[in-house]
Order: C-alpha cells, then sequence, then structure tokens
C-alpha cells in the first residue's frame, strides 16, 4: 500500500511540474530576449537558464511556442487584411459593373454590348497558367535548395517576410543542415536558367535563400570550431586536410555535390590576427566595392546583385546579400573562378561575428564566361574583437570546381596544390592590406620614411591613394576574366597575350594595349622580388630607362616587412619632367611590382593634398609567385617537380601602353611588335641580370 500511495504522490508532483508557470520578471526578460533574439542558440539558452533559474529545456519549449504564437497571430492579421481587400474591391467591382450597366455611347446613344464569359474564361485560365508556372518554378527551386518541395515550407505564405523575421538568421537549424543539398544549384554563373534575369528576388525566393544563408552559417561556425577528426594535420606540410568520410556524417551531405565528372573539391582552414577593428572589417566584407578595395589582388570583379537583408539596428547583424565575384590568379594564362553567392553576416557575440558564403544558381545576364564550372560550398569567417584594436580572424575555404585543361603548363602545380584560393592566400593578404590601411590613417611618417619631399599627412595620404588605385588597375588589366579578351600570338611568340581597352576615366583616353606573358625562373620568389623593386637595379631590366640611374625622392612603408613600400621615383641624368611611381606588396602567397609614369605638374597636385582620382595613370609591372611545388613558399630548393626542375618562381611581366587617342583604334602589326621586343628584352635583361640560363 504505500508503495502504491508513493506512486499516486510521485504521480501528482509530476502533473504539478508540467503546468508549472513562469514568473511576470521571467516572462518580462523572455520576451525582451525575444525581441532581440528570436532563434537563440545554445550558448544563449543556457545563460537564460542560468539568469532565470529555468530549466534549458522550458527556456527551448517557450521559444518554440512563442514563435509558433507570433507565426499565428500575423497568419490571424495576415487574413483579416486580406478579407477586408477582398471585400473592398467586390465593393469596387459591384459599382462598376452597376456604372457600365447605365453608361451609353455618346456617338449613337446605345447601351454597352453585354459581358462574354468566353473570353473572361480565358483570361483566368491565362493567369492560372501564368501563376502555375511561377509556383512551379520557385517549388522546383525550393526542392533543390532545401530538399522537400515549396508546398511544405511554413514560412513562405503570400505576405513576404517581415524585416524582424528576415534580420535575426537562425543561428542554429538542425532540419535544415541534414536537407540543404546544393548538387543541382551550386553551379558558377555561366550556366543560367532558361527563364529572364530578374532585377531582384522574388517574394518566394527570399525564404528559401535565408533558410539556406542561416544553414551555411552554422556550417562554417562548426568548420572552423571542430578539430579532430573532421581536421587533421598533413604529415608534410603541416596545413590542415578537411576529412571528406567525417565531413559527410556530420553534414549529411554527399562529397559529390556536382553532377558530373572531373570534380575536384579544395579545403583550407586558418587563423591570423588582423590590425583592424572587427565592426570595419564587417562593414567591408559585406561591401562589394570595399571588398574589391581589400583583396585587389585575388578579388578581379565584384558587385552586389541584391540586399535581402540589411540587418538590425543600424548594424550589419541579420544582413543578408546576394553577391557575384571573380577570383583571380595574376597571370592572364589562369582562368578566373566565378561565384554567385549568398553573404550572410551574424552578430552571435557582443566581440564575435561571423560571415557566411554560399553559391547559389542565380540567373546572371548572358554573356559566356569562360571558367570551370565552380562552387562555394560553406564557406566563411569568424571575426572575434581583440582589446588592442586588432582582430582575430578563423577563415575556412570549402570549393568544389570542374577541372578543365585550360590551366597553363606552368601554373598547373601551383593551382593544384589548393593555395591558389586557400584561407591561407585571403589571411596573408588580409594582414597586408590592413597594415597598408593603418599606414593610411596614421597621423605622421615612420622614421624608415624618406619624409623630405612628403610635405603632409595629407600629401602621404593623396600619394597612398593614387598608388592604390594603380595597384587594383595593374590586377584588373591583366586577369583572365571575361571582360579582357586575351589573343595568343601563335608564330610571333607563342606565349604573349595581348588585349585593347578602351579606357575610362582612371586612364589616359583612347585605346590601351596591354600585354603580358609569364614564365618561369629557378630561383626563390624573395631574390626575384628584391631586385625588381630595388630601383638601383632598374637599369639592368628596364629597357625605357635607356640606361639611366634612378633617384628615390619619397618612400612611404606601409606595412611590417620592408618590401611593402610606395616609392616615388626620378631619373638622374633625364631632362623631361617624368617622375615614376611605383607600389611594391608582399606577403607569403606573392609578390606584386606595379610602377606608372606620372608627371610632374600632377605629382605637385598630390603633394599639395588635392584628389588625385583625375590624374591618369598607364601601370606596368611583374607578379612573382610560387610555382607549387616543394618548395611553395618561395625559398630555394634542390627537390625536382613533376617536370624534373628545381622549385622556382612564376614571372609574370605586363605591359600597358598607350597605342592611339582614338576610341575606334584597331590593333596593328606594328604595335604587336613593339610590345612583343620590349617585353622579350625586358625578359632577357632579367635572366641575365640574376644569372638565370635560358630555358
Amino acid at each position: 500500500m504505500d508503495s502504491v500511495g508513493e506512486r499516486d504522490v510521485s504521480e501528482v508532483q509530476r502533473r504539478k511540474k508540467r503546468f508549472y508557470r513562469h514568473t511576470p520578471q521571467q516572462i518580462q526578460e523572455l520576451e525582451a530576449m525575444f525581441k532581440a533574439c528570436p532563434h537563440p542558440d545554445e550558448k544563449q539558452r543556457m545563460k537564460l537558464s542560468r539568469d532565470l533559474g529555468l530549466e534549458p529545456r522550458q527556456i527551448k519549449f517557450w521559444f518554440q511556442n512563442r514563435r509558433t504564437l507570433m507565426k499565428t497571430q500575423h497568419e490571424r492579421s495576415d487574413n483579416c487584411t486580406l478579407r477586408a481587400e477582398n471585400d473592398k474591391i467586390r465593393c469596387e467591382n459591384i459599382t462598376m459593373e452597376e456604372a457600365l450597366k447605365k453608361a451609353v455611347c455618346l456617338s449613337c446613344g446605345a447601351a454597352p454590348p453585354a459581358d462574354n464569359p468566353f473570353f473572361d474564361e480565358q483570361k483566368l485560365r491565362m493567369e492560372n497558367t501564368r501563376l502555375k508556372e511561377e509556383v512551379d518554378r520557385v517549388s522546383d527551386l525550393a526542392s533543390k535548395y532545401l530538399g522537400r518541395p515549396i508546398t511544405q515550407l511554413p514560412s513562405l505564405q503570400r505576405v513576404p517576410i517581415a524585416q524582424s523575421e528576415v534580420s535575426v538568421g537562425t543561428y542554429y537549424n538542425p532540419g535544415i543542415s541534414s536537407s540543404l543539398d546544393l548538387g543541382l544549384l551550386c553551379q558558377s554563373s555561366s550556366s543560367v536558367l532558361s527563364y529572364p534575369s530578374p532585377t531582384t528576388i522574388s517574394d518566394l525566393e527570399k525564404p528559401i535563400m535565408m533558410e539556406m544563408a542561416s544553414a551555411a552559417l552554422e556550417e562554417v561556425v562548426k568548420l572552423i570550431q571542430t578539430n579532430e577528426p573532421l581536421w587533421l594535420k598533413s604529415a608534410s606540410n603541416g596545413t590542415e586536410v578537411l576529412q571528406s568520410e567525417t565531413y559527410e556524417r556530420i553534414f549529411q551531405r554527399p562529397s559529390q555535390q556536382f553532377k558530373f565528372s572531373d570534380t575536384r573539391t579544395e579545403a583550407s582552414r586558418d587563423s591570423a590576427l588582423v590590425i583592424m577593428d572587427a565592426a570595419t572589417l564587417v562593414d567591408m566584407f559585406m561591401d562589394a566595392t570595399k571588398w574589391m578595395e581589400l583583396f585587389p589582388t585575388i578579388v578581379s570583379n565584384a558587385r552586389t546583385i541584391d540586399v535581402l537583408a540589411s540587418g538590425m539596428s543600424g548594424t550589419r547583424s541579420g544582413s543578408l546579400v546576394l553577391m557575384y565575384e571573380e577570383l583571380q590568379v595574376l597571370s592572364p594564362v589562369v582562368p578566373t573562378r566565378h561565384f554567385c553567392f549568398l553573404r550572410y553576416c551574424q552578430q552571435i557575440d557582443p566581440d564575435l561575428w561571423v560571415i557566411a558564403d554560399v553559391s547559389v544558381n542565380y540567373p546572371m545576364d548572358s554573356r559566356h564566361l569562360p571558367s570551370p564550372l565552380s562552387c562555394k560550398l560553406p564557406s566563411g569567417c569568424l571575426i572575434e574583437a581583440m582589446p588592442n584594436g586588432y582582430s582575430k580572424i578563423s577563415w575556412v575555404e570549402h570549393l568544389q570546381f570542374q577541372e578543365k585543361n585550360t590551366i597553363h603548363r606552368l601554373f598547373r602545380d601551383l593551382v593544384n596544390s589548393g593555395t591558389c584560393f586557400g584561407a591561407n592566400r585571403w589571411l596573408t593578404t588580409l594582414q597586408r592590406t590592413s597594415q597598408r590601411f593603418a599606414c593610411l590613417m596614421s597621423a605622421g611618417l615612420s622614421s624608415r620614411d624618406i619624409a623630405g619631399a612628403v610635405p603632409s599627412v595629407e600629401a602621404k595620404r593623396s600619394m597612398m591613394k593614387l598608388a592604390h588605385r594603380m595597384v587594383m588597375d595593374f590586377c584588373a588589366s591583366f586577369s583572365a576574366s571575361a571582360g579582357n579578351k586575351w589573343t595568343m600570338l601563335s608564330g610571333i611568340n607563342d606565349d604573349l597575350r595581348v588585349t585593347l581597352q578602351r579606357t575610362d576615366s582612371s586612364l589616359p583616353h583612347g585605346v590601351v594595349l596591354s600585354a603580358a606573358t609569364s614564365i618561369w625562373l629557378p630561383l626563390p620568389r624573395d631574390r626575384v622580388f628584391g631586385f625588381l623593386k630595388d630601383e638601383q637595379n632598374r637599369p639592368q631590366w628596364d629597357v625605357f630607362s635607356i640606361g639611366n640611374n634612378l633617384q628615390k625622392v619619397a618612400h612611404i612603408t606601409n606595412g611590417s616587412d620592408q618590401g611593402n613600400a610606395i616609392s616615388l621615383l626620378r631619373g638622374l641624368n633625364c631632362t623631361h619632367n617624368m617622375l615614376i611611381l611605383q607600389e611594391s606588396c608582399t606577403d607569403a602567397s606573392g609578390s606584386v611590382v606595379v610602377y606608372s609614369p606620372i608627371d610632374l605638374p600632377a605629382m605637385n597636385t598630390i603633394m599639395s593634398g588635392e584628389d588625385a582620382s583625375y590624374i591618369h595613370i598607364l601601370p606596368s609591372g611583374f607578379t612573382i609567385l610560387p610555382d607549387g611545388r616543394l618548395g611553395v613558399g618561395g625559398g630555394a630548393s634542390t627537390s625536382s617537380g613533376p617536370m624534373g626542375r628545381p622549385s622556382g618562381s612564376l614571372v609574370t611581366v605586363a605591359f600597358q601602353m598607350l597605342m592611339s587617342s582614338s576610341p575606334g583604334a584597331k590593333l596593328s602589326f606594328e604595335s604587336i611588335a613593339t610590345v612583343n621586343n620590349s617585353i622579350s628584352n625586358t625578359i632577357q635583361q632579367i635572366k641575365a641580370a640574376l644569372s638565370c640560363p635560358s630555358i
């Protein structure tokens, strides 16, 4: 009997716990949290549990019930609004019908003809067919993205999503991560769909993309925060390698996202400290123009297609944009990679931001894009604000693309190594550009700078801005993007590529001939870079200097490495009023030396601190990259690569010259011969100065 009584008491207590009611203070705190974040993550739920004295399950169930209630209220409000609109339209229709019945023809006085129900029915059938096609298209898109038809999506109602619902972003959504299948969707913009390209995202597509971005954000956080057995260190070079089997098991996604052969996957992860505060970095990442300025040697083109959510409370948290970008290796013989992707930003802690990218198959323009089919699987970074104004960046890149035999033989090892678009290249470039921006914003000159020719901080900033534009124009001028139609000159120089460009405001008006070629040198990258950036060595390779020595008039150091600098050079024995503006950049992924002639009046304008955006420049220069063999770091190595040669450097020589001031000028044999001789002589003189054998 006692045992039966104890069971009855426990049953009563269990039932009492089931009907537990929260205190007014607890409800107030939960409501405040719901307004800020309707989808709290596990860390936020644990904090609420400790603060309110509730169990984590109670917190979770309260938020689920609150979201359901909010959705029901929205649906009820929407139904009332639609019912009122229907009543209003019905009344207007009745009024117009009555007016039409009483109307008469002004010329003959006859009454209007009776309604023809056949034509009304035909109109309805045509409209119904059009709407069905639209629903089928969006439903097919939803099934590809989320693995289930659109009719099962609770968030896809007629009424567009409210801004509060779009902005919050689901930080943890296990229902999406398991069904997110990008196999038929993650394709480059070259595979456009058959329907016309819309100018904006439709209201039916926005919730799909929002769920897809939320799932990608969750995956990025897991990829960054999870170590073994998801990531293992390589025994050969110490880099982290993503384990495909573990990845498939955790994220329940097959490794072959593409439904065609010859695909390859690249995955990399790295972290670094950057001299820039987190808020500034987030803002630059979410802006396509600033994104290009931050990575001029990687991003050759970028633009924002549509803004799906603008963020909450004037911040970037909850911001979702659809972007397009072209990523390049600094050579005209390596095709660019094209991505159309969603970029989603979420602040998950006061000092922690996460930015996630994931490719989508969105219809772009109809131009032909020559790059291989490529896909950005969930990739991105965690940005953690540090107390000293620095930011700690943890970056993960996960790409998949179709391999094509379109890569030049010199660059095949480098591209196949996975370092061209890996996390390390993004971070080393970000570190260098952040140091440059810090120098730009500093209030004075460094002790290593030559301050005599730079009279003020405004003059320094004007000179640095012009040099940055010069580097951006140089990188964009000879990339293998869709905008540069390179022509290979067979019979004259099989490795020389030339193209004509109608100039914009940043270049001299007319037609500019751009020419570039790439060579392999059996020398460490640092040695080649040091030789080319030194103005004392310029007479040994510059065919336009005519043997004149150069004097360094001004020098601005813009990074921790002495090779990152801006110089103003002047010929010692020259009578004309021409100077040379040069910027040299180097990091672990590669080096660049860019220069452009500039006349004395323009330089006087810069030194007075005035705006230099209207000054015309015509940049030329060099890129020095590792060749991707065993000596990837650019150092000397006695080991041989696949072609039986020791590791060395890949050097691209790029010249630009104003061929004609007429916009309708065409390429002539004399122009080709001139640029071919200039590049050939430059290469021969560089090899001779560095004691390189003819290869």
